[in-house]
């Protein structure tokens, strides 16, 4: 089992920046694909970002590219979103999500296994 815990939400203004951090615990993630969601009130989950085991493969939603970057640090056990440029429509709660897979990146909700709790980004104009 993999545990997940996202930090580093809060309320920023808009066009400021946050990073948020996904720490895992139980097992290494160092063979998975990690991937960020969002889901704002009333809305479907969305899938924002994704990364590789290795780093060398990312993928972002286009309306975060150009502005959200995904990354990781194996050796910590740890995931990133640095979100720059923010907008009041990047409103939700964000997740950290964890698939059994080194190589292939998912855009869906179930092609993840494990889930964090979330945290809440919130942009006021």
């Amino acid at each position: 089992q993999v545990q997940l815990v996202e930090s580093g939400g809060g309320l920023v203004q808009a066009g400021g920046s946050l990073r948020l951090s996904c720490a895992a615990s139980g097992r290494t993630i160092s063979s998975y694909v990690m991937g960020w969601f969002r889901q704002a009130l009333g809305k479907e989950r969305e899938f924002v970002a994704a990364i590789t085991w290795s780093s060398d493969t990312t993928y972002s939603a286009d309306s975060v590219k150009g502005r959200f970057t995904i990354s990781r640090d194996n050796a910590k056990n740890t995931v990133y979103l640095q979100m720059n440029s923010l907008k009041p429509e990047d409103t939700a709660v964000y997740y950290c999500a964890a698939r059994r897979s080194p190589l292939r990146i998912g855009i869906r909700k179930n092609d993840y296994d494990y889930w964090g709790q979330g945290t809440q980004v919130t942009v006021s104009s």
